[in-house]
């Protein structure tokens, strides 16, 4: 964890949906967010409940679009293990 995150990303990971269609320099751009607290187009009882989250180590769930105004997800696991990348339709 570098000095700027706010918390572990663990593994990162991206299904093969979300390799192929989304633009990476959206997502490298979305996991910086994601890793600052900054939890994009979420509702604002979704951004309360990923504060909470945070403190309580519990699943943080960010949602984002990309150049192309694909929308995506960014999912780390409780446990700050693994984050994984991937497109609604991939859950």
């Amino acid at each position: 964890m570098n000095l700027l995150e706010k918390f572990n990303l663990g593994s990162l990971v991206i299904t093969p949906a979300a390799m192929n269609e989304l633009d990476q320099n959206s997502v490298i751009d979305s996991l910086i967010r994601h890793s600052r607290c900054d939890w994009g187009d979420v509702s604002e009882s979704d951004g309360q409940e990923n504060d909470f989250s945070l403190k309580e180590g519990l699943r943080i769930f960010s949602v984002y679009h990309d150049s192309n105004e694909i929308k995506f997800w960014i999912i780390t696991e409780a446990d700050r293990s693994a984050t994984t990348i991937l497109l609604p339709d991939d859950y």
